[in-house]
Parts: structure tokens; sequence; C-alpha cells
């Protein structure tokens, strides 16, 4: 038998086709579903299916959005880790590489160090007020890059020691494998609870857009599609991508408005140290009040309208479904294309007609990027309440000195009231 070295020796470049074979995923559907669908064809079976846990799935969402801010950010950390899971799991088994040393400890350990370096940011970023009182914390959040650095390094020593003869090649096809898992699952995270700090309707809108154009297209392509639209993904249907665009569009038109006269859903993600809560309360920006818009006079004559009232959002909201249908489904391309150079049909069989956790989110990860980019390009503005908080965790005489340089400016401005110049 070849060993190892000899087997991996030429696999640069070898053909898709010799990929090995990764064992195909059980079928996890409930058996009283089985039992319910049993005497339908495999094609509507997989349609009732789908659609049940979808419908379910829906469900657990709105629960959770209900409970709050937190608990959408531990969800949102507990489908990063199990992404990472599924992804590295397909490496493990098409490598064979359970038998190296070290190399299933390290990978997580570097999902915590990652983790550890953007949720340490976060906390700097948004609980100021909170790190200034505990002493313990103020040490981790002063020493936090170098901290979460040491630790990168203390993986990449282990790493380097753990590397064996005739296993060279393996072991830094795997090393590589995680860390561009790490950068697709832990940075994009990151960037959807960005995001959700923003307000909660940077998180919902995004995230809708992205579930309604992946039903709808599904469902116009399933009654209506003829004409293949991709063939990295056969199922995938012109008709299919046209309808899902057009109603995905209409959705969060529609879903902004009705998320956009609520403060629980438009105010900026906060931490209250005093009640140890986060909370959303403010006074809506302008983006969320209402203003009165001219209909163009090509729509005039359509509609009968010269003027309509809406929220600003609402057109920011035209920019969000329009990427989370026209772009957002080329990450699901790209997952197909890397499910097909591997021979699997899913990334898992977590859930039931629809695969693996990474199957429903592998267009999530493109739009998280994208609002994050959008928001810092054509929203964010100066945060005064973030500002306040920095000043509030320097020396007594950093804080004076600041106090003494803005009034002198303010002074300079005529701001100032003539009473308060002494």
């Amino acid at each position: 038998e070849l060993d190892l070295e000899e087997r991996l020796g030429e696999l640069d470049l070898r053909s898709d086709s010799d990929i090995p074979d990764v064992p195909p995923p059980t079928d996890s559907t409930p058996e009283i579903l089985k039992r319910a669908l049993s005497g339908l064809s495999a094609r509507w079976k997989n349609w009732w299916i789908r659609g049940i846990l979808t419908l379910a799935m829906i469900s657990v969402f709105f629960l959770i959005i209900y409970l709050g801010s937190f608990m959408l950010m531990l969800l949102v950390l507990s489908i990063q880790v199990k992404c990472y899971h599924e992804i590295n799991t397909i490496g493990y088994r098409v490598y064979h590489s359970y038998d190296l040393p070290w190399f299933r400890s390290l990978s997580w350990y570097f999902l915590l160090c990652v983790n550890y370096f953007f949720y340490g940011e976060t906390v700097a970023d948004y609980f100021a007020t909170f790190v200034q009182r505990r002493e313990q914390l103020q040490f981790l959040i002063r020493y936090h890059r170098f901290i979460s650095f040491a630790l990168y390094l203390t993986g990449f020593c282990m790493f380097v020691l753990s590397l064996v003869k005739k296993h060279y090649r393996l072991q830094f096809y795997m090393f590589a494998w995680t860390h561009v898992t790490l950068l697709i699952t832990v940075t994009q995270s990151h960037l959807v609870i960005q995001n959700l700090f923003e307000g909660m309707i940077w998180f919902l809108v995004p995230i809708s857009s992205v579930i309604c154009n992946d039903i709808t297209a599904y469902i116009f392509g399933f009654f209506f599609g003829r004409t293949p639209l991709i063939k990295l993904s056969p199922k995938k249907t012109w008709e299919g991508f046209i309808g899902g665009f057009f109603s995905t569009v209409v959705f969060g038109f529609i879903f902004s408005y009705f998320l956009a006269q609520h403060q629980y859903f438009v105010c900026p993600v906060e931490y209250n140290s005093e009640t140890n809560r986060f909370v959303t309360e403010c006074e809506p920006s302008e983006l969320f009040q209402m203003k009165k818009y001219s209909v163009p006079p090509l729509l005039q004559a359509l509609l009968g309208w010269e003027t309509v009232n809406m929220y600003p959002f609402q057109m920011h909201s035209i920019a969000l479904s329009t990427f989370a249908s026209l772009i957002g489904p080329f990450g699901g391309f790209f997952a197909s294309g890397f499910k097909r150079a591997f021979k699997i049909k899913d990334f898992a069989d977590t859930i039931p007609g629809h695969g693996g956790i990474m199957d429903r989110f592998d267009c999530q990860y493109l739009m998280a990027t994208f609002v994050h980019v959008y928001i810092t390009s054509f929203i964010r503005g100066p945060n005064p309440s973030k500002l306040l908080k920095q000043l509030l965790v320097l020396q007594p005489e950093q804080q004076l000195s600041v106090y003494k340089t803005l009034k002198s400016h303010l002074l300079e401005k005529g701001i100032l009231q003539p009473s308060l110049r002494g």
C-alpha cells in the first residue's frame, strides 16, 4: 500500500474527478413526516418537507427577535460555529485528516482565538462604560490586541511543532483550509453583529431579503422554471432568478415600511451599564421619519399620484434588496461549486430538505459584508454616543485637556453663550 505522502504527492495536479468521495449524509427527516408524505412523488415530498421546515425556522427566528438583541447575537455565534464545523468536517473527510496530530484541537483553538479578537474589539467599542468599572477588564481591553496576537502565535507554534514526516503536505493543506474557513465564517459573523448594533432594522431587512429571495426564487423556479441559469447549480432557472428579484424588492420595501415605525427596530443597540441590559431607545434619525417625495412624471400617469409619503430608509431598502436578489445568489453558486468539487450534495444533514446550516446561510455572508460597507460608506456619520464612551475611559487629566480644547474651539466659533465665557 502506498504511504500517505505518495498518495498526496500529486494532489495538486489531479483533476476534480480524482478527488476522493465524501460519505453521503444520512436522511434526517423525522419519521412522522416520512409517513405523512409517503404517498407523494420525490419532487412533491421534498417540496412539502422544505416548506414545513422553512415555516418552522421562520417561527423560531421571530421568537428570537422578540427575545431581543442579545439572543440574536447568540444565534449568530451559534450559526457561525456550526458553519465552521460543517466546512471543516468536509476537509477532515476528504483528506482523511482525523489522524493528524493535534489538528482537530488546533482547528477549534484557532476559532476561539479569532472570536476572542473580534468580540474583544466589540466589547471595547460598545461596552466602554461597563469595562471602566471593572479593573480586570480594563487590563484585558488595554492589551487586547497583544493578547490576541500572543494566543494566535501559540497556536501557530503548536502547528509547527505538530508537523511530522510524510504528513507535511496534508497538514499545510488543512492549515490553509482552516484559515480560509475562519475568513468565511468568523469575520462575516462579526460584521453581522456590527450591523445589528447600528439598529435591528439593518440586521432584519438584509437577512429577511435573502430569505425571501431564496423562498420566492425556489417557488417561481418550481412552478415556472424552464431555462437553466448556471451550470454550477442545474436546478436554478432564469424564471426563478427574475421572479425572486422582483418579489424581494417589493418585500423589502414593504417590510422596511413596517419596521421603520418602531423604535425597537430603528434605534442603535446600546448597552445600559446601570440596568445591565441592551436598550433600543432614541429619537429616530431622519432615515426613519416620514417625508413627502414627488413621484416621477412617468409614474404619475400610471399611479395617479403626484406625491407619496414614505420613509427615507425605504429607498435604501431597494439597494439592499437588489443586492440580496442579484448578487447574493452568487454566494450560493460559490457554495454549489465548492460542493461539486468535493462530490457532495449538501454541507451536512442538519435540516431535513435543506441540508446543513451552511446550505441555508451561504448567501448571507456576502450580504453581511455588503451591508457593513454600505453603512460605513453612505449612512454612518460621527457617533456622539460612542465618542462620549471613549472620552469616559480617558484619565481625568486627559478628559480635562479635551474639555479645554473643545471649550476654546466653541468660543472661537461663537457657539457658547456669553454667560458661559466666564
